[in-house]
């Protein structure tokens, strides 16, 4: 059967919620126009490009991107351990190259991330001896290393997630070497400032992971409302969108779009994934090859993914960007985490070696089910208001 029509028959299968739609919709919707173009007025479509895919120059993942997407993120060539491996040691080759093909494609560019806890240089919270910085040897840093990121970049970025998972869950503020070193998270509101300082045209956002969680989101809130009254310069806030088959539940992910909503701030959905395998995190860390006891349980589909489960995540897929739709005059981007399966962080974690199939496109770079089916809600479903 050609691979054409055998994903038409894959996707329409799938689209039980949408059987209303005429096949030749369907078909239409199969052509590759990208899908950027099915969610054109909605939002940004948007993907992360990876360190490898920007040092080897991949034309054959670069030109499905420049096809498929108008919206890159950094996923690792601008974190501070990267870009900036020791004080005053800087790497830019990746980042413009990163810059320079959003530029080439007339892309929106999104920077990530200005301050994060993890993947920082070795001595960024030490100082010679190995002993903790100050406070304001800290601040320092801090300030030098977003000046320095943002001046380079200043109009080339349209997008930074200046802080990235600052909040523990219902616990508050993350206590973090961020945190613990200033004392408070006053860190987070200057940034925000500098940030604005150097480049007022940027939308500047708080990005993190959970965002279902009541706790964190009444936590947030508070924050955004403190930020308001203060004139603390936050735009927006990224929902990172790691979900799994059946989590979290979509209603709380949906309540936290409309109340950061209801607070002025725009949305972006920002590293999007479905996560197909079981559960692990009791082997987090661990790497599969080295405990066959629980392999085969944990890595169940290494010789592809079973039928029925890609209709599981093809469905789950349109039960998000149905939800995404719904709320498509606050959001302004939704972001995959990535763009093919065999580049996907959800292979490794929380357990080394797994072969996961969270993303649009299969490990040739061929759509998926889920991919056409997002097409037909896209230029059909989602049309229909517009």
């Amino acid at each position: 059967m050609p691979l054409t029509r055998r994903r038409f028959l894959q996707a329409g299968a799938a689209l039980a919620g949408l059987a209303q739609l005429k096949n030749v919709a369907i078909v239409h919707a199969l052509e590759r126009t990208g899908l950027k173009d099915a969610f054109r007025g909605d939002f940004l479509i948007g993907t992360a490009i990876s360190n490898r895919t920007l040092e080897t120059g991949d034309r054959e993942l670069l030109d499905l991107i420049g096809g498929e997407f108008n919206a890159i993120t950094a996923e690792n060539c601008m974190k501070s351990g990267q870009i900036q491996p020791a004080q005053g040691q800087w790497e830019w080759s990746l980042a413009d190259r990163f810059i320079d093909f959003g530029r080439e494609h007339d892309m929106t560019v999104v920077g990530h991330a200005l301050v994060w806890h993890s993947q920082t240089p070795d001595d960024l919270f030490v100082t010679g001896d190995g002993s903790t910085v100050s406070r304001d040897t800290l601040k320092e840093r801090m300030d030098t290393h977003i000046t320095t990121l943002m001046e380079r970049y200043r109009g080339a970025v349209d997008i930074w997630d200046v802080v990235n998972e600052a909040i523990d869950e219902d616990r508050g503020w993350r206590r973090s070497p961020w945190y613990e070193i200033f004392g408070d998270a006053s860190y987070m509101e200057r940034a925000f400032h500098l940030a604005h300082e150097i480049d007022p045209s940027a939308q500047l956002l708080y990005n993190d992971y959970n965002m279902h969680d009541p706790g964190k989101r009444r936590f947030l809130v508070d924050v955004l409302q403190d930020y308001r009254r203060r004139n603390v310069p936050i735009h927006g806030v990224g929902l990172q969108g790691h979900v799994g088959l059946d989590f979290p539940d979509l209603a709380e992910f949906e309540r936290s779009i409309e109340a950061y909503a209801a607070e002025g701030m725009r949305i972006h959905i920002t590293e999007v994934d479905v996560d197909v395998l079981p559960v692990a995190w009791d082997h987090t860390g661990a790497d599969i090859d080295t405990d066959f006891d629980y392999a085969d349980e944990y890595d169940p589909y290494v010789d592809g993914l079973p039928q029925d489960v890609q209709e599981q995540l093809t469905a789950r897929y349109v039960e998000l960007f149905e939800l995404l739709l719904r709320h498509r005059d606050t959001i302004d981007r939704v972001t995959t985490w990535g763009t093919y399966d065999g580049e996907s962080w959800k292979n490794d974690f929380p357990v080394e070696g797994r072969t996961n199939y969270p993303l649009l496109f299969d490990r040739d770079r061929e759509p998926k089910p889920a991919y056409d089916a997002l097409k037909v809600l896209g230029n059909e479903v989602g049309h229909i208001t517009r």
